[in-house]
């Protein structure tokens, strides 16, 4: 007979998934690009929707469950409604407001919650 490992006491995400801080800190570094710089805009708008996509699958994947993130799952998936299955230039372009406006509210939100981060 094996014995069995002891639980982990630290939060770890689903096998081969991201950790929610890790994804979090992609998306802070957000902050220092922009669409001020000529030719930056197309890849500047695709990142921040990359990572808003990379921490709605590492939230959802948490051991806390997706009901700890409620709020940010809800504000990405309001994003996902609005820019449907076009994630063209032209389209991000469109909602550049919003994608930067969901990237603001999970941030003000990640802040209040620390310890998702640390």
């Amino acid at each position: 007979m094996t014995e069995e490992p002891p639980a982990s006491s630290t939060a770890e995400p689903a096998l081969g998934g991201e950790k929610v801080r890790d994804v979090f800190a992609r998306l802070q570094a957000t902050y220092n690009d922009g669409c001020t710089t000529p030719g930056n805009c197309e890849y500047f708008l695709g990142r921040v929707l990359d990572e808003l996509n990379s921490l709605d699958e590492a939230s959802k994947a948490d051991p806390q469950g997706p009901e700890h993130f409620k709020e940010p799952l809800a504000w990405i998936a309001k994003l996902r409604a609005e820019l449907g299955e076009d994630s063209s230039f032209e389209n991000l372009k469109k909602h550049q407001d919003l994608l930067t406006e969901t990237r603001d509210k999970i941030n003000t939100w990640m802040q209040g919650h620390p310890e998702d981060y640390r």
